[in-house]
């Protein structure tokens, strides 16, 4: 795998590609107008309850909240509404994407990055981490891991920004992963899905993320409050670049990406500002390409080693408050996937799942290496930050099988191009949950036979029952064939799906 001398300056001043950014601005101005949105805060307060309901009615047809429907509901006091909210948005999940939570796993290929973000453990001027690249044998031992021992089959490869980690690495290293069959009980396991998380890249480097195969490509603008930006992210480094970030997606667009992911730090700024970002950097999307955010991601601020600026941040966002914007965001974008993290603890994470969360990581390890190397205790000086839940996959698993949903390892949707514009009509008709319902099943079958401990496996065969006996009442016409599926997927056939 190709590592790239460190010519780190020359790297930086060519990175960024100006034009790449002036062509989307607007009388040299960017979407997001932050006294614009301050007074959407401030003018939204006191809606009725008749209000709010004709708000969620809007949601529940899986249509995108305005700003000022997201402000009302961002500035609702009242116990019994948030409850009446609470209640809608388990509906809306539940409409768009069925009974199924989807779970990956993070992959974490350098810890090098030439940004000095303040409250990032990674950051340049942070002495105590310990660098690391993975070389090609090391991204294969990890996925070997993650594909042949833990039973993950989507992961996210997570990337700093760095001249060595560049789009010549990310290729190399996502077609390493993509080549892996490691061996199981019936065979072989492999990630059939990788999406990326990394730094803003031109189009023509995005065309080539492309073209490698991956998923979904996430890029978090953190805040989107100008000022925070800037004083978060040190002036003269690519990520103090504001517009260049925020026009990552756009270009990711036009480079064919059609899945892409938003997310922020709540804890930076002002969590209610946050949300309206969030909202209005997904209809800036689907107002220039007929597609919003595919994901939104939602980390809270956490403790990493040697960063001294998250304590002393201002905006922390309470569990309440943190619940609250789960559910706005639920209801604001209802057709988005929503990605909790172990970042959370897993009391958090259960409660969540009861507010529309749809995607979540475990067995996670954030260290560089972390997964083949087996160590059991978090290390500041490998990590970015400390997880709050580090529970295997197969307890996870066992958890959401006692509450009653199904784990789908589904990445069917994007082998059969229902991605972009061909999967939205489909999310907000309700009939990709259908789709989804179908290859939910087969894979989670197919990953309690080859991976499952036998406790897991008895609370979590009920629970495939029960969906198969829906499938019957709700996809009379596909069920047999359906059956058939299953049934060879039983016998220890593998990767079925329709």
């Amino acid at each position: 795998m190709r590592v790239h001398s460190d010519d780190t300056k020359s790297w930086i001043d060519n990175k960024i590609k100006r034009d790449e950014v002036t062509k989307f601005l607007k009388d040299n101005k960017d979407f997001i107008d932050d006294e614009f949105i301050e007074n959407k805060i401030t003018e939204n307060k006191n809606a009725d309850k008749k209000i709010i309901e004709d708000i969620i009615a809007e949601s529940l047809e899986i249509k995108t909240l305005s700003l000022d429907q997201t402000a009302y509901l961002l500035n609702v006091e009242d116990e019994d509404i948030w409850a009446m909210m609470e209640d809608a948005a388990l509906k809306v999940k539940k409409r768009v994407y069925d009974n199924r939570i989807v779970t990956f796993a993070p992959l974490y290929m350098s810890n090098l990055c030439v940004n000095d973000c303040l409250y990032c453990g990674f950051r340049k001027s942070n002495n105590f981490a310990k660098r690391r690249v993975l070389t090609k044998e090391e991204v294969i031992k990890e996925t070997e891991v993650l594909a042949g021992e833990i039973g993950h089959k989507r992961l996210i490869a997570v990337y700093g920004e760095h001249p060595k980690t560049d789009i010549d690495y990310m290729e190399e290293s996502i077609a390493a992963i993509y080549s892996i069959k490691a061996k199981t009980k019936h065979g072989y396991g492999s990630i059939r899905r990788v999406n990326v998380n990394a730094a803003p890249l031109s189009t023509s480097d995005l065309k080539k993320l492309h073209d490698v195969g991956i998923g979904t490509y996430q890029v978090f603008q953190e805040t989107y409050h100008h000022p925070t930006y800037s004083k978060v992210h040190p002036e003269g480094t690519i990520k103090g670049d504001y517009s260049w970030r925020l026009y990552c997606l756009h270009r990711a667009m036009e480079a064919g990406i059609d899945d892409v992911g938003l997310g922020v730090l709540f804890g930076l700024y002002d969590w209610k500002f946050e949300v309206l970002g969030l909202l209005s950097h997904t209809l800036d999307l689907e107002s220039k390409f007929g597609i919003g955010a595919h994901t939104i991601s939602f980390p809270r601020l956490e403790p990493a080693k040697d960063t001294p600026f998250i304590e002393s941040s201002n905006y922390k966002v309470s569990d309440r408050d943190f619940k609250k914007l789960i559910i706005v965001i639920r209801l604001a974008v209802p057709y988005t996937g929503m990605i909790i993290t172990a970042r959370e603890s897993a009391q958090m994470r259960r409660d969540a799942l009861r507010l529309g969360i749809t995607q979540t990581d475990a067995s996670t390890r954030i260290g560089i290496g972390a997964y083949s190397d087996c160590y059991a205790e978090q290390e500041g000086s490998r990590q970015q930050f400390y997880l709050g839940d580090t529970r295997s996959l197969d307890e996870v698993i066992r958890e959401f099988a006692q509450m009653g949903y199904i784990t789908s390892f589904c990445t069917a949707g994007y082998r059969c191009g229902r991605t972009g514009k061909n999967i939205m009509q489909l999310l907000r008709s309700g009939q990709e949950g259908k789709f989804c319902k179908l290859n939910a099943v087969l894979t989670f079958r197919e990953w309690l036979d080859d991976f499952a401990s036998v406790e897991t496996k008895k609370t979590a065969l009920p629970v495939i029952e029960k969906e198969i006996e829906e499938v019957k009442a709700q996809m009379p016409k596909v069920y047999d064939d359906f059956i058939c599926y299953y049934e060879k997927i039983r016998d220890g056939q593998r990767d079925i799906y329709f």
